[in-house]
């Protein structure tokens, strides 16, 4: 059962400029809030505040003795608004395009305030979820210690606003939206060579193993998610965009205090490593405290929940030398 917890934002101005009440969720693992160092966890477009424990859908990396160990951090997890993952039909949001990844930023901004943290040892994200810690980072650019956007980036391009724009059109005009949009959206997250590697053109029922796949996921998310939910989730990944009216990336995130920990994905084909790349470059002239890694996969953009211990070994650095931090000072 969910231990979700509640912030109520009454009245809230989007960035369009419509007033919205807000029943922000959240979950907490680990360390109680404010007795450990407190990293939070944004989640992708079909994940939730679930992020550790059995049923955790990060749980490879989240939990105790892990490598972000809940024996030595407070893992805080909020939904982004509309996610319907608490089930309230309430709670969706049915004017999913008067948001954008910037409006969530600042939901999360005022429920970590009214949680009454002041500082963030870590935020890590993927997906979207990088992008809506890109966009926290930038809004608060002295809370967060440490950044670290996964398979990510710090705007939508124009490949990725196409491709919510496909799906937006699935979601409003198919007879069977969340199946239609899923098939879609696997094979963005995937490559053609982790196709060919799982499937091989097999068959199975007189049916292509992979047509077996893509069936299953379909039928997966229409069974556990709402359509208006789908909207929303797409909505923010179409408009991620920490630039807002500045047109120079590079001074925006340079204002950012954090140290930066780009993760990209070699064969991702939504959020392409090239682009992270080229931001790195850019940066590194500009600000010392940025490094980026990056996870060698065939299976694309999903490879950030596939390739565990690869992206362990990414984060280890950051999260180990802190956890030693804190074992030496209770020994002393």
């Amino acid at each position: 059962m969910k231990t979700l917890k509640y912030i109520h934002i009454s009245n809230y101005i989007t960035e369009s400029g419509k007033t919205s009440s807000i029943n922000l969720s959240y979950q907490l693992f680990g360390k109680a809030l404010h007795k450990a160092p407190i990293v939070l966890v944004n989640h992708a477009l079909t994940g939730n505040s679930n992020v550790a424990g059995k049923d955790g859908w990060w749980n490879t990396l989240i939990g105790p003795n892990k490598t972000i160990d809940t024996n030595t951090y407070t893992i805080l997890a909020f939904n982004i608004p509309g996610n319907g993952y608490d089930e309230y039909q309430e709670n969706l949001i049915e004017n999913y395009k008067d948001f954008t990844a910037q409006d969530i930023a600042k939901l999360f901004s005022i429920g970590i305030q009214k949680l009454n943290i002041s500082s963030l040892f870590a935020v890590i994200g993927g997906s979207v979820g990088g992008g809506i810690a890109w966009e926290l980072a930038t809004l608060k650019p002295n809370l967060i210690k440490n950044l670290i956007p996964v398979a990510s980036d710090w705007k939508s391009t124009d490949w990725i606003i196409a491709n919510c724009f496909i799906q937006d059109s699935i979601l409003n005009n198919s007879c069977k939206p969340l199946y239609d949009a899923r098939l879609h959206a696997m094979t963005l997250y995937r490559t053609p060579e982790s196709l060919t590697h799982k499937f091989n053109k097999e068959k199975e029922n007189n049916l292509y193993n992979v047509e077996s796949w893509l069936n299953h996921h379909g039928n997966t998310l229409e069974n556990r998610f709402k359509v208006s939910a789908y909207k929303m989730m797409n909505q923010i990944l179409k408009t991620i965009d920490i630039t807002n009216t500045e047109k120079d990336y590079v001074n925006v995130i340079s204002n950012i205090k954090s140290n930066i920990h780009i993760i990209t994905i070699k064969s991702d084909l939504l959020f392409k490593p090239e682009e992270n790349w080229e931001t790195f470059v850019e940066l590194k002239l500009r600000k010392d405290n940025i490094t980026i890694g990056e996870i060698n996969s065939i299976h694309g953009h999903d490879a950030f929940l596939i390739e565990y211990q690869q992206l362990s070994n990414l984060l280890k650095p950051i999260f180990i030398p802190q956890k030693e931090k804190i074992i030496l000072k209770k020994a002393v």
